[in-house]
């Protein structure tokens, strides 16, 4: 089954947020972009919206298509969408997720990335 998935790459000046997974446990710990599946009759841009509304607590703008990338773990294959996102109003704040970290590129290394995510990190031309 391939389930479909939005990621916000959303800055502050030279500044990358970061999310850390809560769950599922294969994934539990590892960070990513902040996003969400793409629910039926949704574009991937309103999906982005509505999780990063609802995961972090901001209005966000969502701006160009930067790329995707399709990963299998054993469980699942997920479809990842990478979006630029403007931060509009409010604080992001981690609500369902265990920690946000705004990290420099030269300190990604220090990120353990969801396999998923990481193929996209090229593509933002950070």
């Amino acid at each position: 089954m391939t389930v479909r998935v939005t990621a916000a790459v959303l800055r502050r000046g030279t500044r990358l947020l970061l999310a850390q997974r809560d769950a599922p446990e294969y994934l539990a710990g590892k960070w990513e972009l902040p996003g969400g599946k793409i629910e039926a009759d949704e574009s991937p841009e309103a999906c982005l919206a509505r999780e990063l509304r609802e995961e972090l607590g901001v209005e966000t703008r969502v701006g160009r298509f930067l790329g995707k990338h399709v990963h299998a773990y054993e469980q699942i294959t997920v479809e990842l969408l990478a979006f630029e996102v403007e931060l509009v109003s409010g604080e992001p704040r981690a609500r369902e997720h265990r920690a946000l970290a705004w990290v420099e590129r030269d300190d990604l290394d220090d990120y353990e990335l969801a396999p998923a995510d990481e193929p996209l990190i090229p593509l933002m031309g950070w």
